[in-house]
């Protein structure tokens, strides 16, 4: 199993391009299971999950062509209705392919997902849903399996915001009889970029990108061709990057409107930068202020930029409270900072960071994707050699972590288990 060592080594200072979003791709990749023709992505994030998301649409029997950040992808031989849990296990986006495969095939048994252990992710709000729409679902051996010979339109409402709650039913609705009006649904960017891809495709949409999104159902939808939009996680990851190290290091590739709310609370905290229409420059600072933080579906504080954020707090002047609204375990980073000296204390869901204290390299445990991240952006100003084990959490969404940050001046080295310390 693979590790980062990593030496704080100064600012950074260069040039980061940021890839595709990984979170806009795999609702994209699923959305191709809604038509036999073909379909073209491109901007596509060379990440474990996507890859594992075409090995589950290859067994589902559609004909999958990858070639590094794009791919091609036929569906006239669909011939499998079933995600199996090899396949799922390690990735919850799985469940995406549950709504079009049902309003395609009329027929989906999907494994329950796994992925990331930081929270309650239910698919509850999936199943009333469809329900709602004619699917007759039942839940057994650990299997969704849901049948209907078409889907009809209805009035959805859901109880809580969810993305891919949103974007299962946005898919099924597509295909479905009549007009489906969704209801407190998730406004994130790669919503709106699910949704402006089976347009292409032929899809009737209204409003997506707002709390209500209107589909008018039609008989089939066609090929298209499609570019992912930018990772604003990743984008917002190496922004923290150059915070915390006191860099200099523009951003491009990136689509600095949809991190607006976590831009302006780092401006809030003293960063300097400048921010164009793709591109996001860092500039050097003499210190940061701590800043209060919420994490809210967008456009609020993005659940995916706190960790990173908590790692940030621990360099800047005062005591900072951030409390987290959408994921009941998602401070499980917050031991392996404390091991590294940060002070941190966590009262049920809000971590009170107070800074700045100096942090020094240890062995640390990544749990989650973005809690990988946060240990990363430790190791950069830590004294010593830190050691990020279990990084395939960081292989499911980060696009070649280590050779952007070595770019721009970090010394990260990745290495087999049993290494001791950078070459």
């Amino acid at each position: 199993m693979d590790k980062l060592i990593i030496k704080g080594n100064g600012p950074l200072q260069g040039l980061v391009r940021i890839s595709g979003a990984k979170n806009a791709a795999l609702p994209c990749l699923t959305a191709t299971i809604l038509t036999a023709d073909d379909v073209h992505l491109t901007n596509l994030p060379p990440v474990k999950d996507i890859q594992t998301m075409g090995s589950l649409l290859t067994d589902l029997g559609m004909k999958v062509c990858m070639d590094g950040e794009e791919a091609k992808i036929n569906g006239s031989q669909l011939s499998n209705h079933v995600a199996t849990y090899d396949l799922v296990k390690t990735m919850r986006a799985s469940i995406l392919v549950l709504g079009p495969l049902l309003a395609r095939a009329g027929h989906a048994r999907v494994s329950l997902p796994g992925g990331c252990a930081i929270g309650a992710r239910p698919v509850d709000l999936h199943i009333k849903a469809l329900e709602q729409m004619g699917a007759e679902i039942v839940i057994e051996h650990g299997f969704v399996e849901a049948r209907a010979s078409r889907l009809k339109g209805a009035e959805i409402f859901f109880e809580t915001v969810t993305v891919t709650g949103t974007e299962n039913i946005l898919m099924a609705a597509t295909l479905a009889e009549g007009i489906t009006v969704l209801n407190n649904a998730a406004k994130e960017p790669e919503v709106k970029d699910l949704a402006d891809m089976l347009i292409k495709m032929g899809a009737r949409i209204e409003g997506a990108g707002t709390a209500t999104i209107t589909i008018h159902g039609v008989e089939a939808l066609h090929g298209a061709s499609h570019a992912i939009i930018p990772d604003r996680i990743e984008a917002g990851t190496y922004v923290c990057a150059a915070a915390i190290t006191r860099g200099h290091v523009r951003i491009e590739q990136v689509t600095p409107r949809h991190l607006r709310r976590f831009l302006d609370v780092l401006i809030l905290c003293g960063l300097k930068m400048s921010v164009g229409e793709n591109s996001i420059e860092v500039f050097p600072h003499e210190g940061l202020v701590a800043r209060d933080i919420q994490t809210q579906p967008h456009p609020g504080y993005p659940t995916d930029m706190q960790a990173q954020f908590m790692t940030l707090m621990t360099q800047a002047e005062g005591r900072s409270l951030i409390t987290e609204n959408i994921f009941e375990n998602r401070f499980m980073h917050v031991s392996e900072l404390v091991r590294m000296g940060a002070d941190i204390k966590v009262t049920d869901r809000t971590a009170a960071v107070k800074g700045p204290m100096p942090l020094s390299g240890a062995q640390v445990m990544a749990t989650d994707l973005r809690a990988s991240a946060s240990l990363v952006l430790a190791g950069l100003i830590a004294d010593g050699e830190t050691h990020v084990n279990r990084i395939y959490h960081l292989d499911r969404g980060y696009t070649h972590l280590e050779q952007k940050l070595s770019a721009i001046g970090a010394q990260v080295q990745r290495v087999s288990e049993g290494t001791s310390h950078l070459e």
